[in-house]
């Protein structure tokens, strides 16, 4: 997050007696691939610079833990999940393009 926008979270915190939302984020990949590799480094770069020190993000490999996979119903990787702050979000596919990503997880209107 560049300094004019944490400076702007920081006032409208202040202004409303609020903490901004803490994110909670699964990303599911398959596999160590190039494309894994990617998504990881992708939806890290967007996270550290938009919500800064205020995000979770777990990485799951669908080979690893099938079971997690079955249970949130991946059907594609890679998937990131926002589970927090509700609504739940789903982004399916490449994570290479970092508008879909903000616009996924409501930091930029679509």
């Amino acid at each position: 997050m560049g300094t004019a926008a944490r400076s702007s979270a920081k006032r409208t915190a202040a202004r409303t007696g609020r903490k901004p939302p803490r994110y909670v984020l699964r990303l599911y990949v398959a596999g160590l691939t190039p494309r894994s590799r990617e998504a990881v480094q992708n939806v890290t770069a967007v996270c550290d610079e938009h919500l800064e020190g205020r995000y979770d993000l777990q990485v799951v490999d669908i080979y690893q833990q099938p079971v997690l996979a079955k249970g949130e119903q991946i059907i594609a990787a890679p998937t990131l999940i926002k589970k927090l702050p509700l609504p739940l979000r789903r982004l399916i596919g490449s994570m290479a393009d970092r508008e879909r990503i903000l616009v996924g997880l409501d930091l930029r209107r679509g």
